[in-house]
């Protein structure tokens, strides 16, 4: 019984680690695009209404995903600190 839930855990580290590598280039890629969406819209189509409209929802849009990417890390890194030490 021991044996497996030495080996549940490792397979738990393991997803863990998994996915702690996964975040940082998400929330790159997505920083990236939510920067490029927020310029198009403001700098380069300035003068469209509609394309300023778009970056500002773009902008809310983009911090709700932002905190709630951050807020899934940490809860991850909770879990990860519980379950795998």
């Amino acid at each position: 019984m021991l044996s497996q839930a030495s080996s549940f855990k490792e397979l738990v580290g393991s997803f863990i680690e998994l996915i702690y590598l996964a975040v940082p280039l998400i929330f790159a890629i997505i920083f990236l695009v939510i920067s490029w969406r927020i310029i198009d819209a403001w700098i380069i189509h300035g003068g469209d209404e509609t394309k300023v409209k778009a970056g500002k929802q773009t902008a809310i849009v983009g911090v709700v995903v932002l905190v709630v990417l951050a807020s899934v890390w940490g809860i991850v890194g909770l879990l990860k600190s519980a379950l795998v030490g």
